[in-house]
């Protein structure tokens, strides 16, 4: 289905260029666009990809980034870039910069944590490593609990936990040409809830920065070469049996595919007067895993604008805001669509090498009303390393 799209729409492309006709603008992107997806499905056509998988490395990190809405590819220049985009680590000055998260989903039952600590290994390169956590403890287990003699015993209840990793291994560097860095990410998955089942999967991340002058530009994908996690399963024959007689499918070994998605940015910083500064981003994130309710969409791709920005007093106190998550979606009596945002806001502070941020997340989102606190921490170890020349502007 989306190998004949794709045909149909790209005969429609290759017509105009042979007639030396000119499409409109906006069917020229769409149509680069789906040729791209194409490509990219190439890799996956023995499997058949999840949308959504593996979403708990789409939350994002850092509460700076998060406070702007995640428009943060063309900022990112500290130790949270190992995530946002690899190639913003050769912003960092210092020999060490390491990075802690925390916050809280679902009235505190979700834990969600990062840590990263970046090393610069000379004047032009830089390595980092970062780990992300998103899980639930503590989950009973019930499938034992009435024994063979159809008896309940509450003794037989156990707790589990369910819990996704992320292990990011990033390497990052300037090139020639002044203001250019690149960078890329190996990164390992793991999966796991309780005993019962586990997953390890493989993927690759690609990210650029070009910083001329006022103006940052940059561009991150992710899952370049797709990324495959395989899962295997190890339930006992009562458990089996628990699922069977619920109605549940009994899950097997299997493989699930995350397809590659693009991010753009653009970003610029203000000075105003001695005293204030004000940076802004504007970021275009595309997936192509389908349609999902994003504004600009089609059968093989949806793209949805984020834009945040960051005021600054003397480069140490900084208020932040942002704008994402926009979706179309029915409206309550589902008689049309209607257009939907997440706006997010934040903190922060700095002190010498420490600084700490704060952001709340999805106040936005009225059908849930849940709060997201976010808190993360960025401190530099033998900061003001005289040997760094980044190419991107430091971390404030």
């Amino acid at each position: 289905m989306g190998h004949a799209l794709f045909r149909k729409k790209q005969n429609r492309l290759l017509t105009c260029l042979l007639n030396n006709t000119q499409p409109d603008r906006m069917q020229t992107i769409r149509l680069l666009i789906v040729i791209f997806a194409l490509i990219i499905q190439g890799s996956t056509t023995a499997q058949t990809a999840r949308k959504y998988s593996n979403e708990f490395l789409a939350i994002g990190v850092g509460a700076r980034a998060l406070g702007m809405s995640g428009a943060f590819v063309s900022a990112a220049s500290d130790a949270t870039a190992g995530y946002w985009n690899p190639a913003g680590l050769t912003g960092i000055t210092s020999k060490f910069q390491g990075a802690l998260m925390h916050s809280e989903y679902f009235a505190g039952i979700a834990k969600y944590d990062y840590g990263s600590l970046a090393t610069r290994l000379d004047p032009k390169s830089v390595l980092a490593v970062s780990v992300v956590r998103f899980g639930v403890d503590d989950i009973p287990d019930t499938s034992e609990l009435i024994d063979a003699n159809g008896n309940i015993n509450y003794d037989r209840i156990q707790s589990f936990s369910a819990a996704d990793y992320g292990f990011l291994f990033s390497y990052a560097r300037q090139l020639k040409k002044e203001g250019l860095s690149v960078g890329a990410n190996a990164k390992v998955i793991h999966r796991k809830v309780g005993d019962f089942a586990k997953s390890w999967g493989f993927g690759l991340d690609a990210g650029v920065q070009y910083n001329p002058g006022k103006w940052r530009w940059a561009a991150m994908a992710r899952d370049i070469t797709s990324t495959f996690n395989a899962w295997s399963y190890n339930l006992s024959q009562s458990q089996r049996d628990a699922l069977s007689s619920t109605g549940n499918e009994i899950p097997e070994n299997s493989l699930e595919v995350t397809l590659p998605s693009l991010t753009l940015g653009g970003a610029r910083k203000f000075t105003l007067g001695k005293s204030f500064t004000l940076l802004t981003e504007l970021d275009l994130q595309t997936t192509f895993d389908g349609m999902r309710n994003t504004i600009i969409r089609d059968k093989t791709f949806s793209m949805t604008p984020v834009f945040g920005f960051e005021g600054g007093y003397r480069n140490i106190v900084f208020l932040r805001g942002g704008v994402g998550n926009l979706q179309t979606i029915q409206n309550d009596a589902n008689t049309g669509r209607i257009t939907t945002f997440q706006p997010n806001i934040g903190l922060g502070i700095r002190i010498k090498g420490i600084q700490i941020d704060y952001a709340l997340t999805d106040i936005g989102d009225q059908s849930t009303a849940l709060f997201s606190n976010v808190f993360s921490l960025r401190f530099d170890i033998n900061a003001a390393d005289k040997s760094a020349t980044p190419t991107t502007t430091p971390a404030k």
